[in-house]
């Protein structure tokens, strides 16, 4: 066998020696000449006459050659295995990542089994699908099998009805009904009527709609009686919270249908009849409201705190108490014909009166040559008319503290049937501070209502109920020199005028 030269054998235009040197380990490209060197030395070195057997030259030549293509050789297989490893963990990775992604498409697929199943699922869970008709399940429409029905099934608790059902009833008793509501059944229905196209609902696929009397009903009893919520929940058969949402709806409904027609400033023709009616309750002149501010009690508000403290109440009631305020002028007939709502507590009845509607209305001259009686806490003005406050008073002036009190009870006594009639102004309500005005102007209205079909007040609330309001002097009481003259002279006129009529009844 003849083997080329160990030159030859590296030489360059060998495309297996050039490919794998050159591309896996170039490297070793320096290194190999050495070592030819080194065996080259040593073969010479054995040679003491520097002259080589030529077979035993070749023998060597072909051993180290052997050598090497095996080394080559294991240098390869050790390449190629890692390329393999590298290429198979790569594959692998890939793999990997493709069945993951396949199995969340699978999650999502309408088609596969998890999804149906979990399909399914939610529609057990979200009640049936109506009326199924036959063709849709399956059945032929002119086999004659009747089609399959389903009733929806809604979650709604079952919860008694009974009291409201029972009051609703014609044969309830009126007393009962009146007791329970403040006013009589054709109030009731009249109300009801008027408030029908504000607050009717129409029926949903889930429900059928609450009806407007048993709406009207469930506001009237909780402001009528301020009982929680959970006890209107029950005397009703409906949730606490659809109890709530609904007295708002209806204390709303009322202030923004029902206030422009049962609550606002007399024309003057109404005007001149209420004085009238005035002067011969007390014989004070052009007398056309009588002006009374009160308090309504509240839980303490999460800002502003220190505004709605009432330092009054709380001497009085021996706990911190907080409250808003009332301001209303009512009539001869005790109906309300002007109210400001919802001013702190710590306010005096002066600053109230300069934040109200009726201030404004006097500062654009529209109540001239007319009176607004307040009490005390009022600053004597051109259009207020306040009783006197000196001790020790003259007796012109005593007798017109007297005759003013006569108006001043009018006043008094339209908000005592007020807070009486309504028992939710006698105690801390569960209707938030922004909420509460509205509440408040619609008891305001209901309260006109029945002054004006002369709804009786309940005996028992005659008893159990006691108008509490202290009175505080006004910081500057005289604001006016000429409305101080003007009630000297009433004063001076009754005086005389009570004199000359006792003359009279003597002759």
């Amino acid at each position: 066998m003849e083997i080329s030269s160990f030159p030859n054998f590296l030489s360059p235009t060998d495309d297996f020696s050039t490919q794998f040197y050159s591309s896996s380990f170039s490297e070793l490209d320096p290194i190999l000449p050495l070592k030819r060197r080194r065996i080259d030395d040593k073969i010479l070195d054995e040679e003491p006459n520097g002259n080589l057997n030529e077979s035993n030259s070749t023998a060597i030549k072909e051993i180290l050659a052997s050598l090497f293509m095996a080394d080559d050789e294991e240098e390869r297989e050790n390449q190629q295995q890692w390329l393999f490893s590298s290429g198979s963990y790569q594959q692998s990775i890939e793999t990997h990542l493709e069945s993951k992604t396949d199995s969340m498409n699978n999650s999502f697929d309408p088609e596969s089994s998890d999804y149906s199943r979990q399909k399914n699922k939610r529609t057990r869970f979200s009640g049936a699908r109506g009326s199924i008709s036959s063709s849709s399940a399956g059945v032929p429409a002119d086999s004659g099998v009747a089609p399959v029905t389903h009733q929806r099934r809604l979650w709604v608790k079952d919860r008694s009805k009974d009291w409201w059902e029972k009051c609703s009833h014609p044969d309830f008793p009126k007393e009962e009904f009146r007791k329970a509501f403040r006013m009589s059944k054709a109030t009731f229905d009249m109300i009801c009527e008027e408030l029908d196209p504000t607050i009717t609902k129409k029926n949903t696929a889930l429900r059928a709609a609450i009806p407007v009397r048993q709406r009207v009903a469930v506001c009237i009893w909780r402001l009528a009686t301020g009982e929680p919520l959970r006890l209107v929940s029950k005397r009703f058969g409906l949730g606490i919270s659809p109890c709530h949402k609904l007295v708002l709806e209806v204390c709303a409904a009322i202030k923004n249908s029902l206030m422009p027609k049962f609550l606002q400033w007399p024309n003057p023709t109404r005007i001149a009849r209420v004085k009238e009616l005035f002067e011969s309750i007390s014989g004070i002149p052009n007398v056309g409201g009588s002006m009374y501010t009160t308090h309504i009690p509240i839980i303490a508000p999460k800002t502003s705190v220190a505004a709605y403290f009432n330092k009054r109440h709380t001497d009085r009631n021996q706990k911190p108490s907080y409250s808003v305020t009332i301001q209303g002028v009512v009539d001869s007939d005790g109906v309300f014909t002007d109210v400001c709502i919802g001013w702190p507590g710590s306010m005096p009845d002066d600053q109230v009166l300069e934040k109200s509607v009726l201030f404004q209305r006097a500062a654009r001259g529209m109540l001239n040559n007319m009176w607004v009686v307040g009490t005390i806490g009022y600053p004597l003005m051109d259009w207020v008319l306040v009783p006197y406050t000196r001790q020790n008073l003259p007796w012109a002036q005593h007798t017109f503290n007297e005759k003013i009190g006569e108006i001043q009870k009018i006043a008094r006594g339209a908000f005592w049937r007020l807070k009486a009639r309504w028992g939710c102004l006698q105690k801390r309500t569960e209707v938030k501070l922004q909420e509460l005005p509205v509440v408040l102007g619609a008891c305001c209205v209901l309260h006109n209502i029945c002054e004006m079909r002369n709804e009786a007040i309940d005996p028992d609330l005659e008893v159990a109920f006691e108008l509490f309001d202290d009175e505080m002097v006004s910081e500057n009481p005289i604001r006016s020199a000429t409305a101080a003259q003007a009630r000297d002279r009433i004063a001076h006129d009754l005086l005389h005028h009570g004199i000359e009529s006792q003359k009279l009844e003597l002759v």
